[in-house]
This record gives C-alpha cells, structure tokens and sequence, in this order.
C-alpha cells in the first residue's frame, strides 16, 4: 500500500512523545523535590544495570538544541509531562518557582519554534512526600492532584492548548501497586484496587478542573492498550482472554464513559467496591475531547489455573516463535488497528489519537550512522494500520512516534532504546537515526510504499532473512 501524509488530512497531527522523567535529568538541580522514581532508582536490583536517571538525556539543560534538533526534523507537536514533584516538591503547598520558570522556558520556545505542546500532567513521577501519606492508594490524593491541575492550567494554559491527565494509569497502578516491578514497588492486590479508583476518579475530575478554568482546551487521557488473543479455540482460552482484555484495555475508559467498571467480566474487579463512595459513579464520568492510545503490540492469552486472581497467563513473543522487539513485544501492527476500532465501537467515544506507538531495536551504531531499518519497517506498518482505521471511518485525529529520543526506559534503565534520535549517554551527542531521517522526510509528503518492505530481499542493509529476527 502506497500512502504520505496527505492521505490522513491536513488538520492531522503529526509528532512525538516523551516523559519528564526519561529526559530531563537534573533530578537533584533547580529545587525539584523527589519523586517516587528517584527513590524506586536508588533500590537494588529494580533496575536492569543499576542505571539511574540523574543525568539521562539532560533535556532540563540541552532542551533548546533538542527543540530545534525537532523543528529541522519537521516535527511541530512535542508530547512531554510536567514533573509533579518539580512544581511543588512536596506534591502540594509551596511552589518551587525555578521549576515553574523552566517550563515556561521550554513552553515559550516550543511556540518560537512553531512547535505545538501537548502536555501530560502526569508521567507516573509521584512527588515521593506524597507516597509516604500513602499516594494513590489514598483517596486525599484527589484533592491533592486537583490542586496541581488547576495551579498547571492557571500558569501554562494562556499558552498551551493541549492536555492529557494521565499516562497509562493501568501500568502504573498495575506494574507499581500490584506487580511491585515499578515505583513505588508494592504487591497489595488491595492497595492496587485502590489505586486503581483513586486514578480513575482523577483521570475525570482532573479533567473537569481543567476544563472549568478553561474551556477553550482540548483535553483528553491516555491509555496503553493491546489486542488480546486467546491461544486457542477452547472455551477456557477465550475466556481467560475476555478477562485479561477486561484488565488491561478497559478498566479505565469504561468508568470514563459511564458504564462503570468490567465487573461482569473479571469478578476480581468487586475487590474496588469498597473503595466507592456515594456519587463515584457520576465523578468517573467526563466528556474528554479526546482520547490517547498507546499501542506496541499484541498479547496471546492462554488460561492457567496456576496464575491468581485471573487465572488467565500471557504466553511471551519469544516462547510463541514470532517477530518481536528487544522488549519481547511482537511485531504486529494490525493491533493498533484493531485498537482503535475496540476503543472507537464505545458509545459517545471521541476522537483518538495515537499518542504513543514505537520500537525497541538493537540499532546499529557506525560513529556516524544509526541504522535501525527494523525501526523504520515498523512505524510504517503501523502507520499504514492507522491509515486503514481512518479509510474506514474511524474518528483518528493525530499520530506521535514513541520516543523522540533514547532515554531511561523505566525498568529497562538504558538497555532499552525507543527513540528516532540516538543519545550517546557518556558524551550526551545526539545523532538522527535512519528512522528519524525518514520520518523526516514522510512529514515533508513523500510517500511510503509498503510493499516495498513486506518482503526482506527489498529491505535496504538487511541479510538476515527476517526483517525483525533479533
């Protein structure tokens, strides 16, 4: 299939993503508090190597060059969050004005340079002073982000029109609350059912704070989703499937639109009940303008009587013999279509946006060139897949590329490389990747034929047989 960027409409919106704590670095520099990332970082054994983000992509120094790195890539929408704990860096009272100063350095040269911001209010950073009060697993934490949303709006929303909520509120209450493989590290599956209402009701009625102080705003949330396939044929398989896509796809926007949370689907989900209160039901409800997917992959379920709670096991990329990333995600961009025909089918859906979709490869270094074909193979496959949920009639309004550049990659600390731009982290030197040579020049129009790289003999520098072999 042959298509450019004018196949997806002029008023599409083309970009990339980041997130406070990947990039900026300077996590002791300009009066930031900590953050439950700081403190998860410092913990043995939490993360591959031992890295630590004090440095990372040092984007709180070097944004301006990153900025302009972006707008000669024609790039003109950046994604990024604000650090909760750079603000206020007890998480609420006293407001640390460098860090405000800082944003509104960066958001004013994001608008000289022509480039849109899209900001995340929160990125899964905590101010740690308020995981010691118990963090989402209290419900005061919806009075305290209520307070930073509006304060957020008040200070950055004469400038910046765009704003998310949350980022994936499933990964960080599930990989953090219940998992323990995330900050801030706890395995209470009813702490995670807390957290999970706590964030739900912030997901809306931090909305509903944004929206009272500006009307004007598009506001909207984010969610990480995955087409979720049962292993087999068999009544057991389907179902487990039925309950992990309950968990993982719609626990969050289901509340969000009214229909409240997948009980009937996953019985475990009646452990949040007690953490209902008289008018929840109303409060998880909000008209967002839109809503941000965030898709890499597919999971195959198979039921396992040995897994608690879900008795439902995801069986690996690698253990199923298929393309994968370094992530031991699969390959498989019909997932993202797939997605957003699921997540568009609800009742009153708005528009969509991919606002999160990209790779781990084991890119190729020479000193001077980054080849990451395998990279570039992908985006245009998965782009094609949005194309085709747009031919279709789907309500797909804007696609960001996952990550601009390499950065700490949560658990993953550096192994794990994302972006179209590579960072040398010894020498901070930023190098643009093949992938972000063509994304360069697919946003300047030129067209993309993807028969051209559904076979491996027409992949350019590739031997190996398979496009996506690791």
């Amino acid at each position: 299939m042959a298509f450019s960027k004018f196949d997806f409409g002029d008023d599409f919106a083309w970009g990339v993503s980041s997130a406070a704590f990947q990039i900026e670095g300077a996590v002791n520099q300009g009066g930031k508090g900590p953050s439950i990332w700081d403190d998860f970082t410092q913990k043995k054994g939490k993360i591959r190597n031992a890295d630590r983000a004090e440095i990372s992509c040092d984007f709180y120094h070097k944004f301006p060059q990153d900025l302009a790195l972006m707008r000669s890539m024609n790039i003109r929408n950046f994604r990024f969050s604000l650090s909760w704990s750079r603000i206020f860096p007890t998480g609420t009272g006293i407001v640390n004005k460098p860090g405000v100063d800082y944003y509104n350095r960066l958001i004013d040269f994001c608008l000289e340079l022509g480039i849109e911001p899209w900001i995340t209010l929160y990125h899964w950073d905590l101010p740690l002073e308020l995981q010691r009060k118990g963090g989402w697993c209290n419900r005061e934490i919806i009075n305290w982000f209520e307070d930073y949303a509006a304060f957020c709006i008040k200070t950055f929303g004469d400038r910046v029109k765009k704003w998310m909520i949350l980022n994936e509120p499933m990964v960080f209450t599930g990989a953090g609350y219940f998992l323990g493989i995330h900050a801030p590290g706890k395995t209470n599956v009813d702490g995670f059912f807390a957290a999970v209402h706590h964030a739900a009701l912030c997901q809306s009625l931090g909305g509903a704070v944004l929206r009272s102080s500006r009307p004007d705003l598009e506001i909207g949330t984010t969610f990480s989703c995955s087409q979720i396939d049962p292993a087999s044929a068999s009544q057991a398989d389907v179902a487990a499937a039925s309950r992990m896509d309950a968990l993982l796809n719609r626990l969050f926007i289901e509340p969000l639109l009214g229909k409240m949370y997948p009980v009937n689907d996953l019985r475990i989900l009646q452990r949040i009940e007690p953490f209902i209160r008289d008018g929840d039901e109303q409060r998880l409800c909000f008209n967002m303008d839109f809503i941000g997917l965030q898709n890499y992959t597919r999971e195959i379920v198979a039921y396992s009587w040995l897994i608690p709670y879900m008795q439902a096991k995801i069986i690996k990329a690698d253990e199923r013999g298929v393309d994968r990333t370094t992530m031991n995600w699969e390959v498989y961009p019909e997932s993202i279509y797939h997605m957003l025909k699921q997540f568009s089918s609800y009742k009153n859906a708005p528009p969509i946006i991919i606002t999160e979709n990209g790779a781990a490869f084991p890119d190729k270094f020479s000193g001077t060139i980054v080849d990451d074909f395998q990279r570039k193979v992908f985006l245009q496959r998965y782009i094609e897949q949005v194309l085709k949920a747009k031919n279709e009639g789907i309500s797909v309004a804007g696609y960001f590329v996952w990550s601009f550049t390499d950065n700490f990659e949560w658990a993953e600390g550096f192994e794990q490389r994302f972006g179209i731009v590579r960072i040398d982290y010894h020498t901070q030197k930023r190098t643009i990747k093949s992938s972000g040579l063509w994304y360069k020049e697919f946003l300047t129009g030129d067209t993309v034929d993807t028969a051209n790289t559904t076979s491996v003999k027409n992949m350019e520098g590739n031997t190996s047989g398979d496009i996506f072999v690791l």
